[in-house]
């Protein structure tokens, strides 16, 4: 963060009549929140990077866009646009994966040292609406939405292993085509079935509506981000949100929009993996607890393995053909691209709770409970699983921040065109255009 921060800086003391960096918040932690704001324009876009602890890419991509904007290369996004760059929404999460940031950038070396804060932790959700928001970097973006009045907002958030796509909060016509575009130049797998908007519906290849928040229990909230956010919050002032999604380790069987030979099959051998990964970790969870009093940080590193213990039965049941008592809420047709990433995410939450695990023992200092063995060898096969079976491969960082870049810079072209909305910059005399408010769906 603080590399991400004198970045910043510097562009700023080479472009000062362009670029302007400002302090918008402070985390829990008590690290700024920078705002880097590049251009003059009445139209206000804002693009928040680092929502995620463990999605790095986006404050490469801030960058990069920053640059791109200064150096008159901002393709056809109006010239009368103000770029607000939020560098970081969740720097003390981000601190927390330095280990793995620092690479080599292996799967092992990233599920080992992954962090990600618990549901009720994470910056962008607002499961008690925005009045009740607690977090201070939640605060300072929905204080930054409503000053700023953006027609676009872009969250920028990473794929550990699949593809890339994106979800919008309305509709933006020749987006798919733009997705694919970049897509297909850099090399980026599109997802044409991911597991998050499973049940949302798709505008596009790889690009899917975002339905509006429901009320609705915690374990919905989880899996089908069924709850207030700060995607939805602008939207007052007819901003329209992009959540922009770009994998660190491809995947090209997420891009398989062919239909499967045996989908039941493949959905039984799935949640069945799932059940037994998860049983694994409750059990190994329940010889490592009596060890952690004194393990600093133990709070922050429980908070998600407790969420994805509660999640991942669930999900077994809804993704198991065998348990349909009348009761889930049905699969929709599913292609190769569907099985491929159910089965990534299925992998990805026993890692993720695998790698809270071996950090929590760690931290310890110590292996009472002799658990890391199996850790170890539970983080080694579900890694190989990925390489060797479904092919994973790394895509480098400059190539994910490209797609992100060029995938921003076609959403704030497409939004300008489809809306002309009040937006300002926070200094005066800026943002003088009637707003012409979105009717929520």
């Amino acid at each position: 963060m603080d590399e991400l921060g004198a970045h910043a800086a510097a562009l700023v003391a080479r472009r000062p009549r362009d670029a302007r960096l400002r302090r918008v918040g402070t985390s829990r932690g008590g690290l700024p929140l920078w705002l880097l704001s590049v251009g003059h324009g009445s139209r206000q876009a804002l693009v928040v990077a680092g929502p995620h602890a463990n999605e790095p890419v986006g404050g490469a991509t801030v960058l990069r866009l920053a640059g791109r904007v200064l150096a008159g290369r901002g393709g056809g996004a109006d010239a009368d646009v103000t770029w607000n760059l939020l560098l970081c929404l969740d720097p003390d999460g981000s601190r927390r994966n330095e280990g793995w940031l620092k690479g080599p950038y292996t799967l092992g070396h990233y599920f080992r040292d992954f962090f990600r804060p618990g549901f009720l932790e994470q910056p962008e959700w607002l499961p008690d609406g925005a009045a009740a928001a607690a977090l201070p970097e939640t605060r300072a973006l929905l204080e930054l939405q409503d000053e700023l009045r953006p027609f676009v907002q872009c969250s920028l958030h990473g794929v550990d292993v699949g593809g890339g796509f994106v979800e919008v909060t309305r509709e933006l016509p020749g987006l798919a085509r733009r997705v694919g575009h970049a897509a297909a130049r850099l090399g980026i797998p599109r997802e044409l079935g991911p597991y998050d908007p499973l049940y949302w519906p798709r505008l596009g290849p790889a690009v899917y509506r975002i339905p509006p928040p429901r009320r609705s229990g915690l374990a919905a909230a989880i899996t089908e981000a069924a709850v207030e956010s700060t995607w939805f919050h602008p939207q007052r002032h007819g901003t329209v949100t992009a959540v922009v999604e770009a994998p660190m380790w491809g995947v090209d069987a997420v891009s398989d929009g062919s239909a499967p030979a045996d989908p039941d099959g493949v959905l039984r051998t799935v949640s069945r993996a799932l059940r037994e990964d998860i049983r694994l970790m409750e059990r190994l969870l329940e010889r490592v607890r009596p060890y952690l009093a004194d393990v600093p940080d133990a709070d922050r590193l429980l908070a998600p393995v407790d969420d994805y213990l509660l999640v991942c039965p669930g999900l077994a049941d809804a993704w198991d053909p065998d348990t349909d008592d009348g009761t889930l809420r049905p699969l929709p047709p599913l292609t190769n691209a569907h099985l491929a990433a159910l089965r990534i995410a299925g992998r990805r939450l026993a890692l993720r709770t695998a790698g809270l695990l071996h950090r929590l023992v760690r931290g310890a200092g110590h292996d009472r409970a002799r658990v890391l063995p199996e850790l170890d060898r539970f983080i080694e096969q579900g890694c190989a699983d990925y390489h060797d079976n479904l092919r994973a491969r790394w895509i480098p960082v400059a190539r994910q921040a490209e797609y992100q870049t060029r995938v921003v810079l076609a959403v704030c072209e497409l939004a300008g065109r489809h809306a002309r909305v009040r937006s300002r910059s926070g200094e005066p005399g800026w943002g003088t255009r009637a707003a012409l408010p979105i009717q929520r769906e």
